[in-house]
């Protein structure tokens, strides 16, 4: 089993990879494989809703990293999405790569457990906690709670280290994916189909 862990901050060591690295070495402790996928800070694109996707199967755009950020996530077992708040909301960067590899996904990330994790200096968190957790809810991914919401507090990784109940939320919410990851596996039960979604707007 293998979760992916993305640091949707430009700071390759910060306050979100604090975070994520604790669920990482959590989820170790469990036998659960994991990764860090770091955003950088090479520019990314917007989705211009040009509908080449569903004929691709990827992104048409392919010069920044949401292609290889859609295939690491559907080959992983569960993922683990990390953003800096930013104006009480997540990194524009990160949403704008999230909803291109969202969209292109098709269906592929559905019943794959998924959290969100969060780094603020004070306030915000929870705003961020909730835009991130949409991507999910949407997509038919269980969401993995944890003890609080997922957030960790400090400028710096060394604040961030100092934050010891966000610290302990993020080894708590470790626990919980890879519970949910050992019964789903364990299980034998086969998940739900997803069938052909109804779509409707408010005129007709």
């Amino acid at each position: 089993m293998k979760v992916l862990l993305v640091n949707g901050s430009p700071h390759t060591e910060g306050c979100v990879y604090t975070a994520l690295s604790e669920v990482g070495s959590q989820l170790a402790k469990h036998g659960v494989e994991s990764e860090i996928f770091q955003l950088g800070t090479k520019p990314v694109r917007g989705c211009i809703a040009c509908g080449a996707c569903s004929e691709l199967d990827r992104c048409a755009f392919d010069d920044d990293i949401c292609n290889e950020l859609v295939e690491k996530m559907i080959e992983a077992d569960g993922i683990v999405i990390g953003s800096p708040v930013y104006y009480a909301g997540a990194n524009g960067a990160i949403c704008a790569v999230l909803d291109r590899a969202f969209y292109v996904s098709k269906g592929r990330l559905a019943h794959k457990p998924a959290a969100a994790v969060v780094s603020c200096r004070r306030g915000g968190a929870s705003a961020t906690f909730d835009r991130l957790n949409k991507y999910f809810t949407i997509s038919r991914m269980p969401v993995v709670s944890s003890q609080y919401w997922n957030s960790i507090h400090g400028m710096t990784a060394e604040e961030a280290r100092q934050d010891l109940e966000g610290l302990q939320t993020m080894r708590t919410l470790a626990d919980h994916m890879a519970w949910m990851l050992q019964c789903i596996g364990k299980s034998g039960v086969e998940a739900p189909e997803n069938t052909e979604q109804i779509k409707t707007n408010f005129i007709r």
